[in-house]
């Protein structure tokens, strides 16, 4: 029966709202981890995305079998892969060694061997967070970033990166540009011929 949150409180484990995020301007991380434990700890935003979360996974499922990873847990490890863009391997490392993501878990800072999360179990759990639960959380989460806001007029800043993707792009000479608009023009006239069955145009595929 997979359950929305259980922290076990031992001496080893911080209450997620008393864990201390270290602020780092360059790095996406502290950030996420921020949001995170802004929507545990606040009571309303914490029960609409619960509610939201539990619909999604939770319906028309038995309350048997195996545990799973807790809603919880499987929301934390969802925004942390999305928001740092990691793939199951590095989630699963950061996830099992990295300090603050496990307190934000609810788990112990240090973990042993044999209790550190199998790549399935990532993989498989994760998965369970589909595109439109992700857009519902979204919409629920922007709207308390916008209560935030002392004023009503305050603009918002959105930090946003970018990088270099391969592709063909040919430089745009002169006779590249009267081939593209000459193919274009091509183009334009079959869609014609097709609608129209314009006359002259038996050999235009050559």
């Amino acid at each position: 029966m997979r359950k929305k949150f259980e922290q076990q409180l031992s001496i080893d484990i911080l209450p997620i709202s008393e864990v201390k995020i270290e602020i780092n301007k360059r790095d996406e991380l502290p950030p996420i981890l921020q949001s995170l434990q802004y929507i545990f700890v606040t009571p309303e935003l914490n029960k609409a995305v619960f509610q939201i979360l539990e619909e999604s996974i939770l319906e028309g499922k038995k309350k048997t079998g195996r545990r799973g990873l807790d809603l919880w847990q499987i929301l934390v490890l969802g925004v942390v892969r999305q928001g740092m863009d990691l793939n199951y391997d590095r989630l699963r490392d950061m996830a099992n060694n990295h300090v603050t993501i496990r307190q934000i878990l609810g788990l112990p800072p240090v973990c042993e061997e044999n209790q550190k999360f199998p790549y399935t179990t990532i993989k498989d759990n994760v998965n369970l967070l589909n595109a439109e639960t992700i857009e519902k959380i979204n919409e629920i989460v922007v709207k308390a970033g916008h209560k935030m806001l002392k004023k009503k007029d305050e603009k918002l800043e959105v930090k946003a990166d970018t990088y270099v993707l391969e592709t063909n792009v040919h430089f745009p000479t002169d006779i590249s540009l009267l081939w593209d608009s000459s193919r274009k023009c091509l183009d334009l006239i079959e869609d014609l011929d097709n609608e129209l069955n314009l006359s002259g145009w038996r050999k235009l595929k050559f």
